[in-house]
C-alpha cells in the first residue's frame, strides 16, 4: 500500500513555530515514527510552500497512489485550485489539521478542499496523521 502525507506552507517549520498550537516535534522526526510503526506500507512525504508544487504533486500521484493525506495550510482555506485538483482525481484524500481550526480565527472554519476529501481530522496534533494512515488500512 502506497501512502503520501502531503504538508503545505509553513510546515516545513514545525517542532520551531508557534510550539503552543503546533508541538515541538519536528516533521522529519515524526516521519521515522511512522515508518516505524507501519514497516509494511511504503510511506512518503512531500512538503512544499507553494501552491503549484502541491497541485502538481497530486496530479502526480492522484491516480496511482492508495491514499493521501494533506495538510493544506492556508490553502486549504483559499485555494478552489487545490480543491480542484483534489476532485480531478481517483486517490482518497484526507485532510489534516493539527490544529483545532475552529478554535482559531474566523476565517479557518471553511475549508474549500473539504467537501472533495474522504474525511477530516481537526485538532488532534501530530496524532492526527497516524489517524489518517489508520483510516487507511
Amino acid at each position: 500500500m502506497k501512502i503520501i502525507i502531503i504538508n503545505g506552507p509553513n510546515l516545513n517549520l514545525l517542532g520551531i513555530r508557534e510550539k503552543h498550537i503546533y508541538g515541538d516535534k519536528n516533521f522529519g522526526a515524526y516521519m521515522c515514527e511512522l515508518e516505524e510503526l507501519y514497516p509494511k506500507l511504503k510511506l512518503e512525504y512531500f512538503q512544499s510552500n507553494h501552491e503549484g508544487a502541491l497541485i502538481d504533486k497530486i496530479h502526480e500521484i492522484g491516480f496511482s497512489y492508495d491514499g493521501i493525506i494533506l495538510n493544506a495550510g492556508a490553502y486549504g482555506h483559499t485555494s478552489i485550485a487545490l480543491a480542484d485538483a483534489i476532485a480531478a482525481i481517483n486517490t482518497p484524500v484526507i485532510e489534516i489539521h493539527i490544529s483545532n481550526v475552529y478554535n482559531r480565527d474566523r476565517f479557518r472554519h471553511h475549508s474549500f478542499i473539504s467537501k472533495h476529501c474522504k474525511g477530516i481530522i481537526t485538532g488532534l496534533g501530530i496524532k492526527g496523521y497516524e489517524l489518517a494512515i489508520q483510516s487507511f488500512l
